[in-house]
């Protein structure tokens, strides 16, 4: 059987830039098997303390690569230069933040005790799973990649990792970098692959133990239901329908400048990026010609240009698709209210291209208020108040963030509890911090990274029982 041959297409130019070879049978039966092997030496050879060393090792090596790492990303992704290196810095520092909360609780501060009873012990301790599968998606994949990775090795499992095709060179750095730092062999492997049916090979494999997945509802059921013949915990981080709902007491500049960046930053390719907004009707009227005078200002274009704000979507099919959810609210009555700008209708030529929309007039009997758009794209709804508004937040198959903006921050609070996500935001969005637990509800997935909660799916818990021996 041939190999397959992986192309990696420029979201700008879409022209062939980085090729790799595909898995094969034989990669598919020796990587879990070398896999296991590397846990078991792993996991029993070294402690906490010098997993910790090796990990902050790696992300020296990277931090000092940073430059070429953010050039890869915006060949690959197409975000403009300007902001690649953030997320490059972003996922360092957040990783960072994981090893040093990794010692409470994976050390001794994480055993719990039972209660005291005279002649026994009882306490729990953590263990590694053993191997964990980690595929990642292209969006924000060094944030995304290390939400898993780092926790996994901390915990001393081995990792398996499938990048997108799109961000290939990215699990070749991270392996680079964590081999120069002192990782035994094999702890990271990799591979690439475009083919599911050969990936599902893997997700069957009994020599995995635990299986990581970040993209589409679609990609994450499919790997739930490649996994459902055997018992073995599946994480999924899927996709969003994320609300904003502005109050009529905020002050309107502030809160178009604060929503329409939650709305299309990275060409509005985040799983939490702002893709519907409810605005109170006292004030809908003036966010929306708040939200023009911001979007006139923008600059699409070359992704290399360190001036540019919004570069390509990742694909032609990715742009056919957002191109189709307006088309679909405007002949539903929807109105493009999108302000002229130059660099909106002057696009670099061959490009996934699509200018930052702004529309109006829209309802739930419209794609883009149903389903994920995933680009950059504004739609803007009138609602009564704030009964209203939760009750069209909450009209949707999911449940990853929700913003609400408002100066009344109390009654704002008690607003976002009754709000249907896993993450909710006041006068913010678009932001997963890392002490705190990202989580998905209803289609947006599940399972939990970041936080000290991220660490439990990469341990399984071992009771001790000890009774003193008869004296």
């Amino acid at each position: 059987m041939s190999l397959e041959t992986i192309t990696t297409i420029s979201p700008a130019t879409n022209a062939p830039i980085v090729t790799r070879t595909g898995v094969s049978s034989e990669d598919l039966r020796r990587i879990p098997e070398a896999a296991q092997a590397a846990f078991k030496s792993f996991s029993q050879s070294t402690t906490l303390e010098q997993r910790q060393k090796i990990v902050t090792r790696a992300l020296e090596i990277l931090e000092s690569k940073k430059d070429e790492l953010s050039r890869e990303l915006t060949e690959q992704m197409g975000r403009p230069i300007g902001y690649s290196g953030v997320e490059v810095m972003t996922a360092i520092k957040r990783s960072h933040y994981l090893n040093r909360i990794s010692t409470s609780v994976l050390g001794d501060e994480g055993i719990v005790s039972g209660e005291e009873e005279k002649g026994f012990r009882r306490y729990i301790k953590r263990q590694p799973v053993g191997v964990a599968l980690i595929i990642f998606a292209w969006n924000y994949p060094w944030l995304i990649l290390v939400n898993s990775l780092i926790p996994a090795i901390l915990a001393g499992n081995a990792v398996i990792l499938k990048p997108s095709p799109q961000t290939p060179t990215i699990v070749e750095q991270v392996a680079s970098a964590f081999t120069e730092a002192g990782l035994p062999k094999d702890v990271i492997q990799f591979l690439h692959c475009g083919s599911f049916t050969l990936l599902e090979t893997l997700v069957r494999s009994p020599l995995v133990n635990h299986i990581c997945f970040t993209g589409s509802v679609a990609g994450g059921l499919a790997v739930q239901k490649a996994a459902s013949d055997r018992i073995v915990n599946v994480g999924l981080e899927l996709g969003g329908k994320d609300p904003a709902y502005v109050r009529d007491d905020v002050d309107l500049a502030w809160a178009a400048e604060e929503v329409i960046d939650g709305a299309i930053f990275n060409s509005g390719q985040s799983c939490c990026a702002i893709e519907r907004v409810y605005v109170h009707e006292k004030i809908c009227d003036g966010f929306i010609a708040e939200v023009k005078n911001v979007l006139s200002k923008y600059r699409v274009g070359d992704p290399s240009d360190s001036k540019t704000q919004i570069g390509p979507v990742i694909s032609k099919r990715a742009r056919e698709t957002i191109l189709a959810h307006v088309e679909d609210a405007v002949k539903h009555g929807a109105k493009d209210e999108t302000p002229a700008n130059e660099t909106f209708e002057n696009f670099p030529p061959n490009g996934n291209y699509v200018k930052p929309t702004l529309l109006t007039d829209v309802n739930h009997d419209m794609l883009v208020m149903t389903q994920e758009t995933f680009g950059p794209v504004i739609p803007v709804m009138k609602v009564s108040g704030d009964d209203e508004a939760v009750r069209l937040m909450n009209d949707s198959e999911f449940g990853l963030t929700a913003s609400v903006w408002s100066k009344d921050v109390a009654a704002a609070e008690k607003l976002v509890e009754r709000v249907e996500a896993g993450t909710v935001f006041i006068n913010r969005s678009d932001y997963p911090s890392p002490d705190l637990a990202w989580t998905g509800w209803k289609n947006s997935g599940r399972g939990v990274t970041l936080s000290r909660f991220g660490f439990e799916q990469f341990v399984k818990l071992k009771s001790h029982h000890i009774k003193d021996y008869p004296k």
